[in-house]
C-alpha cells in the first residue's frame, strides 16, 4: 500500500490530531491530580511531626486520615451530575480552589475535632474531582487510546510521592520553627496554595468539548469527533438509573472498592512503613518514599500500552494486583530490613498503582453521557468507602498490636479479592473490540 493512500493518510491524521489533544491536556490535567493528590497524602507526611506536637494517637490520626472520605463519598455523585449542567471547565476549577484553601487551613489545627472537621470539609471540596477528570477523558480519546491517557493522568498518584516525599520531608526539616510555624504548618500552606493557583487556570485553559477547542483545526475537530463515534459500543448506557443500579456498575464496583483498601493503605501509611523498617530521619524517609511510587508510574504507562495495544483488560487488571498483593506481603516478612523491606514495598506499590489506573478503563467501556458521569462518581464513592476502613483499620491494627503488619496484610487479601471478582467481569464487555 502506498504511503500516500487513503488509509494511511487517514491514520496519520487521526494520529496527528489525538496528538495535539493529548500535549495540550495530559499534562496540565496531570499537574491537577498530582496537586490533588498531594493535598490529600501530605498529611501522611504530616503526622511524623504531627502527632508528637498536637499530643494526637495513631488512633485519632487513622480516623483524621479516613473522614476525608466521609465528605468525599457524600458530595461525589452530586458533584458529577452538576458537571453535566454546568460545564468541566467551570466545575474543575471550583473544585480546585475550594479544596486549596481548605487544605492551606489545615495548617490551624490544634484539636483532635479540629482535625476531623478539616479533613472532612476537604474531602466535601475535592468530591467529584476524579471522576470528572476520566469523564472529561471520554470526551477526547476513544476507548483504543485512553487506558494510556488515563494511566499518563494517573501518574499523578505515584508522582505525588516521588515529589512529596522529597518535598515534604525537606519542608519540614528545613522550615520547623520558621516565623513560628512548625515544619507541618508549612507544609500544608507551601503544598496548598499552588492548588489555588491551578484552579484559576484550568478555567481559562481548559475547554468543555471539542468544538469548543480553538487550537484544533476544523479537520482535527472532525477526525476526533468520528473516532469517538466510530468507537461507541451500540449497547452502551446512558440513563443516570443505568448508572447506579445496572448490576454491571456494581460488580465493578465492588473491584475497585478493593483494589483501592491496597491504594490508601499504601498513600497513608507507606511513610511509617519504612520509618518502621530502622530509617528515623525524616528527610531520609521522604526521599526513601519516593523510589516505590517512582517506579510505580512507569509500571502504569507500560502496562497501559500493553493494554490499549492488545485491547485486551481483565488481565491487565488482575496481574498487577497479585504482584501488588505479594509485595504488601513481603514488606511485613521483610520489615526487620530496610534494604528488602523497600523492594518489597516497591513491588506492591507498583502493583496497586496498576490496577487503579487500569480499573478506570472499564466503566466507560459500557457507560456514556449521564450513565458516565453517575457512574463513575458512584464507583470512585464505593471506592471512598475504602478510603475510610484503610487508613483506620490499620491505624486499630497498629495501636492494639504495636505493629501495622497484621493491617498490610489484610490489603494484600484485599487485593485478590479484587482480582477474583475480575475474573466475574465478562471479557465481552471489557475488551476492546479490534
Amino acid at each position: 500500500m502506498s504511503s500516500h493512500s487513503p488509509a494511511v493518510y487517514l491514520e496519520e491524521s487521526e494520529s496527528s490530531a489525538f496528538a495535539k489533544a493529548a500535549w495540550r491536556l495530559i499534562p496540565f490535567l496531570f499537574l491537577c491530580y498530582l496537586s490533588a493528590y498531594l493535598d490529600r497524602i501530605n498529611v501522611a507526611f504530616a503526622k511524623l511531626q504531627m502527632l508528637g506536637d498536637l499530643g494526637f494517637s495513631e488512633a485519632v490520626y487513622g480516623f483524621g486520615a479516613s473522614v476525608f472520605f466521609v465528605g468525599y463519598l457524600l458530595f461525589e455523585i452530586p458533584s458529577n451530575l452538576i458537571l453535566l449542567r454546568v460545564g468541566p471547565r467551570r466545575w474543575i476549577a471550583r473544585i480546585m480552589v475550594t479544596w486549596g484553601v481548605i487544605s492551606v487551613g489545615m495548617m490551624f489545627v490544634k484539636t483532635p475535632t479540629a482535625f476531623y472537621i478539616m479533613r472532612f470539609l476537604l474531602g466535601v471540596a475535592e468530591a467529584g474531582f476524579f471522576p470528572a477528570i476520566v469523564l472529561y477523558l471520554t470526551y477526547w480519546f476513544p476507548a483504543s487510546r485512553r487506558s494510556k491517557m488515563t494511566a499518563l493522568f494517573m501518574t499523578g498518584i505515584p508522582m505525588s510521592g516521588v515529589i512529596g516525599g522529597p518535598l515534604s520531608g525537606w519542608l519540614m526539616t528545613e522550615l520547623a520553627g520558621a516565623h513560628g510555624m512548625a515544619g507541618w504548618q508549612w507544609l500544608f500552606l507551601l503544598e496548598g496554595l499552588p492548588t489555588v493557583v491551578l484552579g484559576v487556570v484550568a478555567y481559562l485553559y481548559l475547554d468543555d468539548k471539542v468544538q469548543d477547542a480553538t487550537w484544533l483545526s476544523d479537520e482535527q475537530k472532525a477526525v476526533i469527533e468520528r473516532k469517538l463515534e466510530d468507537e461507541k459500543p451500540a449497547d452502551m448506557l446512558h440513563s443516570v438509573k443505568d448508572g447506579l443500579f445496572n448490576p454491571k456498575i456494581l460488580l465493578v464496583s465492588g473491584v475497585y472498592f478493593f483494589y483501592t483498601m491496597g491504594l490508601y493503605g499504601v498513600s497513608f501509611w507507606l511513610p511509617t512503613l519504612i520509618k518502621s523498617s530502622g530509617v528515623s530521619d525524616t528527610l531520609h524517609v521522604g526521599l526513601l518514599t519516593s523510589i516505590p511510587y517512582a517506579v510505580g508510574a512507569i509500571a502504569m504507562v507500560l502496562v497501559s500500552q500493553s493494554s490499549d495495544r492488545t485491547g485486551e483488560r481483565r488481565w491487565h487488571l488482575i496481574v498487577p494486583g497479585l504482584a501488588g498483593a505479594l509485595g504488601l506481603a513481603l514488606s511485613v516478612w521483610f520489615s526487620h530490613s530496610t534494604v528488602l523491606a523497600m523492594i518489597a514495598l516497591t513491588i506492591g506499590t507498583m502493583g496497586v498503582m496498576t490496577t487503579i489506573s487500569q480499573f478506570w478503563v472499564l466503566p466507560p467501556a459500557f457507560l456514556g453521557g449521564a450513565a458516565a458521569a453517575a457512574g463513575l462518581a458512584f464507583a470512585n464513592s464505593v471506592g471512598s468507602i475504602s478510603g475510610v476502613v484503610s487508613p483506620s483499620l490499620i491505624g486499630v491494627v497498629k495501636d492494639a498490636t504495636g505493629s501495622a503488619g497484621a493491617g498490610v496484610l489484610v490489603l494484600s487479601v484485599s487485593l485478590l479479592i479484587a482480582g477474583v471478582l475480575v475474573l466475574f467481569v465478562p471479557p465481552t464487555l471489557v475488551n476492546r473490540r479490534r
